[in-house]
């Protein structure tokens, strides 16, 4: 079972995690601001959770996955020169040192580690030096071994991701900050129907925990959606509370998280609730939009606790009632092979509705790939300008 820890706070802190999406202001946006939000919302086909994008670093796992070599070493008198103790992916290095240094990003290992402690390095060709990730026990190499499979997150398959989510799980918060790190790395660019498989092995007291240490900030997002596939009814009330005070003060922090777990602990009855309050308020923000969006967007791809039919019910909705950016869904109901939706788009395009770019953007990619020759045809010949008519 997962517990929480105590130790290794400070070292854990505000690192930086793939669940953090960049703020967006309220009201008007630019077209630049714009069609990065549209392109957050509607990135929910994407293999990795949405919920879970980042400011685009990769995670320590996901360079662990990706390095040719990864070796664990112990520092010698030089500086910058390591001895190798234990090879974890690759071939062994030719000779028993090698050269290495920190990476740009990503702090450096702790003045306070042993001079013996082993450090991860990996390399990738044809940068001959070696980057350090960061100080990890010996007793890790099997664990380490197993992640490093050398594959993209949009390769590994669905089995696959259950495996890794089984293994990396354990792992949240434990005493070693790089493993720690690693595991909450791999758990946040697991699909969100990887994400739910964790439930058997969740301590949701260890959960609620992470939620309440405010030095674990930057990671209370993916928490968020572990608290709703290990929470229980406390938990949905607890959630209500914070999505009411949200809702009030218009506060779109952690929204999208928040209100996926909630849809996740309270099921398909809750959806009426995200409609009125977010999608037919003309009140809220874009960045509230945004969220709730997000969160129906997860549960459409995972097409578990909230059937897909009903997610696209709410979208087709929210077309309706936001017919200047009804395209921020149109990605997903083209991953879908939702097509009923031509007619509209096609209407919508040809009306004088000024479609904000981003929005215009993506009908037209869905018309585009729809299986209708007609609306294919639309799309084509449709330019795709800020402001243009059909």
């Amino acid at each position: 079972m997962v517990r929480p820890v105590e130790q290794a706070r400070s070292s854990r802190a505000n690192r930086p995690g793939r669940f953090a999406l960049p703020p967006l202001g309220r009201g008007r946006q630019t077209t630049r601001g714009l069609l990065a939000a549209v392109l957050l919302c509607v990135s929910a086909a994407a293999d990795a959770c949405p919920l879970c994008l980042g400011a685009g670093q990769p995670t320590k796992a996901q360079q662990l996955a990706a390095a040719q070599q990864a070796v664990l070493a112990v520092p010698t008198a030089r500086a910058s020169q390591f001895r190798v103790i234990e090879v974890i992916k690759g071939e062994r290095p030719s000779t028993s040192t090698i050269e290495g240094g920190y990476p740009r990003f990503g702090a450096a290992v702790d003045a306070e580690v042993p001079k013996s402690e082993p450090l991860l390095l990996v390399r990738d060709d044809p940068f001959p030096i070696w980057v350090i990730l960061g100080a990890i026990g010996r007793e890790q190499s099997g664990w380490l071994r197993k992640l490093a499979v050398g594959k993209r997150t949009d390769e590994i398959s669905a089995e696959e991701w259950r495996a890794r989510v089984a293994l990396v799980v354990p792992c949240l918060e434990n005493p070693q900050p790089l493993v720690a790190e690693i595991a909450y790395g791999d758990l946040a660019t697991a699909p969100y129907t990887a994400v739910r498989t964790a439930k058997p092995r969740l301590d949701a007291r260890a959960v609620r925990a992470w939620m309440a240490d405010p030095e674990l900030a930057g990671r209370h997002r993916l928490y968020l959606l572990l608290l709703g596939v290990a929470g229980n009814a406390r938990d949905a009330a607890a959630l209500e509370q914070r999505l009411e005070g949200a809702w009030k003060s218009g506060n779109a922090t952690n929204l999208a998280p928040m209100l996926a777990a909630d849809l996740e602990l309270r099921g398909a009855a809750r959806m009426t609730w995200v409609e009125e309050r977010y999608l037919r308020d003309h009140a809220r923000s874009t960045p509230e939009i945004e969220a709730a969006l997000l969160a129906l967007s997860v549960h459409g791809n995972a097409n578990s606790v909230i059937p897909r039919e009903r997610v696209i019910q709410s979208y087709r909705m929210f077309m309706k009632e936001h017919q200047e950016i009804a395209g921020y869904v149109a990605q997903d109901l083209a991953a879908w092979q939702y097509w009923d939706a031509v007619p509209e788009y096609v209407a919508l395009m040809k009306s004088d509705v000024r479609q904000q770019y981003p929005s215009r953007l993506a009908i037209l990619a869905y018309l585009r790939q729809s299986p209708s020759g007609e609306a294919r045809e639309f799309g084509l010949q449709t330019q795709a300008l800020p402001g243009a008519r059909h």
